[in-house]
């Protein structure tokens, strides 16, 4: 069974610009010469791969690249359906009975990661639609969520989590203790798990975070696959394969990676050591919840050894991407559609997610709340929604009043002469418009709260 790596490095801007294909097996380590399309054997000439994917299996390979060709060729994709604007109605379309075919797949997959490793934007882009909130600040998240795929006789389940963080940070930012336990309840109902890393963040792509370590060895029977995200923000293509080595101890599918370095110019980038410490219980006395979650399976030993280790030994496959291409996006769903196994479907197909149009709406507005405001003031910020009303032509007209701790946190959301407060509903309306498909008008007001 041959391990494979296949990565382009370009250069320059001409069409005929250079590329460089890496192969990886698991006896040999060969670099290919500039314009071979992918990694032998069992290539497709003429196909290039974006921009690397380590698969554990050639017959797993070609399935996946034959049911991508068939896909362009027949044009079938099922386009995406709206959620809908009434909570009865969305209610309602959860408890139909799914319309499943006689040979019914499914796959409950768990995106779990640190904050802001993307999570969010990598469950969006599988839905070919914006449901979930993004945002560049950390947890934007506050919920687990669920995103539905359904393609054919096949039916993705996407839970997408909040970033997995500590009690004390929960403490210190006054956030929900969700954070806490949603991620952990998530994984126990996953078929599999997707560890998502932002390779751009020097500081965190050179060891997983201790609590994804905590989460994978707690549930050591469900497959994992590693995701390496922002690959596109990387300029030495070469330092992803360091990154994995270092995320993977070496080891994919219970195979040894042998990676034979590419030479570099003197100059060349060169990857600094991290020296941070995880310590094995950070703080856990200060919440149950989270302390029962170690507690329960991990002994002192095994948390002290999850400390010092650096990656996970035991994913089963590795993706290098960006959540931004479309391309990259695909093949990554055609892998968990090719891992999906006979059984049930849990929801009708029209669904696309589990959240009321209320959840949405407060999440996109809270999406705005920390892409416009500064620190900690969104943070601060509740909402309560006062009016939601859908008209004879089907447009809808929400009003949401948002409440402020202090009087200068009130002049910041409203902003000068209004414009900030203005701009945020003009935003919120036009990303709803996109979920509900109908017109959608939002009116925003802040007031202080006693």
């Amino acid at each position: 069974m041959a391990l494979r790596a296949c990565a382009r490095v370009i250069r320059g801007s001409s069409a005929g610009r250079p590329r460089i294909v890496l192969a990886r097996t698991e006896t040999t380590s060969r670099l290919l010469q500039p314009g071979n399309a992918v990694c032998s054997p069992g290539r497709i000439d003429g196909y290039l791969l974006p921009p690397a994917r380590f698969i554990s299996s050639d017959a797993l390979w070609s399935r996946l690249m034959k049911g991508r060709f068939a896909e362009s060729e027949s044009g079938s994709a099922r386009l995406p359906a709206s959620v809908p604007p009434d909570s009865a109605q969305q209610i309602s379309l959860l408890m139909r009975h799914p319309d499943q075919p006689g040979n019914a797949k499914v796959l409950k997959v768990a995106i779990i990661g640190a904050p802001n490793a993307g999570k969010s934007t990598l469950s969006n882009q599988l839905l070919g639609r914006k449901l979930f909130a993004v945002s560049k600040k950390v947890h934007t998240t506050r919920t687990r969520a669920v995103g539905v795929v359904t393609e054919d006789e096949t039916q993705i389940i996407l839970l997408d989590t909040p970033g997995l963080t500590t009690p004390s940070k929960v403490k210190r930012h006054q956030l929900e203790k969700s954070l806490l336990i949603d991620p952990w309840n998530t994984i126990k109902e996953a078929d599999l798990v997707v560890v998502l890393v932002d390779v751009s963040d020097r500081w965190m792509c050179g060891r997983l975070d201790f609590e994804v370590l905590k989460c994978l060895a707690l549930h050591p029977n469900t497959p994992a696959i590693l995701v390496l995200n922002k690959v596109d923000l990387i300029k030495t293509k070469d330092r992803l394969l360091d990154i994995t080595t270092e995320l993977t101890c070496g080891i994919v599918n219970g195979r040894k990676i042998r990676v034979r370095p590419v030479i570099r110019p003197p100059w060349a980038e060169k990857r600094p050591e991290t020296t941070r410490h995880f310590p094995p219980n950070e703080d856990n006395s200060e919440d149950p919840a989270a302390s029962d979650h170690d507690k329960s399976a991990l002994s002192k030993e095994q948390l002290r050894a999850l400390s010092s280790q650096r990656g996970w030994p035991h994913f089963k496959d590795v993706f290098m991407l960006s959540s931004l291409d479309a391309e990259d996006v695909d093949t990554l769903k055609g892998y968990f559609l090719m891992n999906a196994k006979p059984g049930e479907w849990q929801y009708h197909s029209e669904v696309l997610t589990d959240q009321s149009p209320e959840q949405i709406c407060s999440n996109i507005i809270r999406e705005k709340l920390l892409e416009y405001l500064p620190q900690e003031v969104p943070y601060s910020l509740t909402q309560r929604v006062e009016l939601w009303h859908e008209g004879e032509n089907g447009e809808l007209d929400i009003s949401v009043r948002l409440y402020a701790k202090k009087e200068t946190h009130v002049s910041m959301v409203i902003g000068t002469a209004g414009q900030m407060v203005a701009r945020m509903a003009r935003e919120v309306s036009e990303d709803l418009s996109r979920i509900f498909l109908t017109e959608v008008r939002v009116k925003l007001s802040v007031k202080l709260k006693k």
